[in-house]
């Protein structure tokens, strides 16, 4: 890891913003913006004046499933997190101990075989780890779940009738899945979703999105469906699927050909753009899995800048953040966010990374000789 960062405890973010006070909407956190090692302060309601037209935001439209969903193995209970629907319908999952917190711990995973009883006469059987580099995740087969009268998958009727939000103990207490939707969250015919909130988009509010469209500010949805991190220990990215339009790969390839900045919403943006765009830069439709990691060696073809939450760092999260800003860059921000007393994780403040200088110049010295 490149950066030692402590987090102090109080300053994980218990409760979402608009929980804090009367009056407040989700954009009421602040907001840290960094051009190179140049730092400064704002709030999130600034954002529309801190871009300018021509720039596009690039946003995740993946929702938020209630992926925690209590269940038995013999007399011992446990909490299964849904993480992935693979494309044979088993699920990668995860499974934990409840901690006597309202939230959970870590266990040992496997073995093959084992059961796992579900609310409604649900079984889950794992079946194999869903990599060699661990056994914390595991592909799992579900049986059992009733179905309605509409073609509605059955595990999305199990998580809609009895899965919560995958919560951390930094919380202060349960939300409903509302609180873990962003404003540009789509419902999936699938029943897909991410297993945990693209959080980088909370505090965008219909309000604000309106003042960015007036100022002539564009958007590019994708879809990234975002697994079950590891609390505990670091791994790097599983596969993740995702999903560029023509559309939106046409938005971002003019704005690439224009004066814009392309500005990724969250690092499943950038994992999104980056696995859709070829060695040219150009950004084609793309759909299926991606298990690219973005490192400061392959470095990125197409963002320019990125608006990412505050989380507490690990390796793959922060190699990203070195490959669109520079170590020195991160280094700096983390420091700041920490001086400042920014509030951290998926309900805290949030940090915008601009380039230095305007991007398409220093393409066109780069590739226009």
């Amino acid at each position: 890891m490149t950066v030692a960062v402590r987090v102090p405890e109080e300053l994980s973010a218990r409760v979402p913003a608009e929980q804090r006070g009367p009056g407040l909407d989700r954009d009421a956190v602040r907001l840290l913006v960094s051009r190179g090692t140049e730092v400064s302060h704002h709030v999130f309601a600034e954002l529309p004046r801190l871009l300018r037209a021509g720039d596009l935001l690039v946003v995740n439209t993946s929702p938020t499933l209630a992926a925690a969903v209590d269940g038995w193995i013999g007399h011992a209970r446990v909490v299964v997190h849904f993480s992935t629907r693979g494309d044979d319908g088993r699920w990668a999952v995860e499974l934990r101990e409840p901690d006597g917190k309202g939230t959970t711990r870590a266990r040992a995973g496997g073995p093959e075989g084992t059961e796992v009883r579900l609310p409604d006469g649900v079984r889950l059987v794992l079946e194999e780890p869903l990599s060699g580099r661990g056994e914390r995740l595991w592909w799992g087969r579900v049986s059992g779940v009733p179905r309605p009268e509409t073609s509605e998958p059955g595990v999305a009727v199990l998580l809609r009738e009895h899965g919560r939000p995958i919560r951390y103990s930094y919380t202060e207490r349960d939300q409903p899945l509302s609180v873990y939707q962003t404003v540009f969250s789509l419902p999936t015919e699938d029943g897909t979703g991410s297993a945990e909130m693209p959080s980088a988009a909370r505090p965008f509010t219909a309000r604000l999105v309106a003042e960015l469209v007036s100022r002539g500010v564009q958007f590019a949805p994708i879809t990234l469906h975002t697994g079950v991190a590891s609390a505990e220990v670091q791994e790097p990215p599983y596969p993740e699927w995702f999903a560029v339009s023509e559309t939106s790969a046409r938005l971002i390839n003019a704005a690439r050909a224009g004066d814009g900045r392309v500005i990724a919403v969250g690092t499943t943006a950038v994992r999104a753009v980056e696995s859709a765009a070829g060695d040219d830069g150009v950004v084609r439709a793309r759909a299926g899995w991606t298990d690219l990691v973005v490192t400061p060696e392959r470095g990125v073809r197409v963002v320019d800048g990125l608006l990412t939450g505050l989380h507490e760092p690990e390796a793959s999260h922060l190699l990203m953040l070195e490959a669109v800003a520079g170590r020195a860059a991160v280094g700096r921000s983390y420091e700041e966010a920490l001086r400042g007393l920014y509030l951290w994780h998926e309900f805290g403040d949030v940090h915008l990374i601009l380039p230095e200088e305007d991007p398409h110049t220093e393409r066109c010295s780069r590739n226009c000789e």
